[in-house]
């Protein structure tokens, strides 16, 4: 494995976090801008897409904002875990509740980004256990 990608490397975290970033801004500006040409895509309506994206770019901030603090607190960290829990467990019970049908390609669109955003969780939370009380 490359060292710069490993665990055990001193900024592991602070890359995952900054992954984190690129592919949530990414989803978020793509959400914002696109959801007139989705909606028909995925049948998901097209405030739910708009809202979804406008509630990305603060915590993208937030998430860059921490990536290059000199040192990265651990409950800062957990707050960033925190979140992307709630965003897996909230498109998880999009899917189950039964407010929206969406198309298969919107169910898969759905779980897709859920398992990007799980990777991301363990990835964290493998970043986070093996610092000490702040991420230097």
């Amino acid at each position: 494995m490359n060292q710069l990608l490993s665990p055990t490397h001193p900024h592991f975290l602070r890359r995952v976090l900054l992954l984190d970033v690129v592919l949530t801004g990414a989803t978020g500006v793509m959400l914002i801008a696109s959801a007139p040409m989705l909606t028909p895509l995925l049948v998901l309506p097209e405030p739910l897409l708009r809202g979804a994206g406008a509630l990305l770019i603060p915590f993208v901030a937030f998430v860059f904002w921490l990536s290059r603090r000199r040192e990265i607190p651990r409950g800062a960290v957990w707050s960033v875990i925190a979140i992307n829990l709630l965003w897996v467990i909230e498109s998880v019970w999009l899917l189950v509740a039964g407010n929206v049908q969406p198309s298969t390609l919107g169910i898969a669109f759905v779980l897709f980004q859920t398992g990007v955003v799980a990777l991301l969780i363990g990835l964290q939370i493998l970043g986070v256990s093996r610092q000490g009380p702040a991420i230097a």
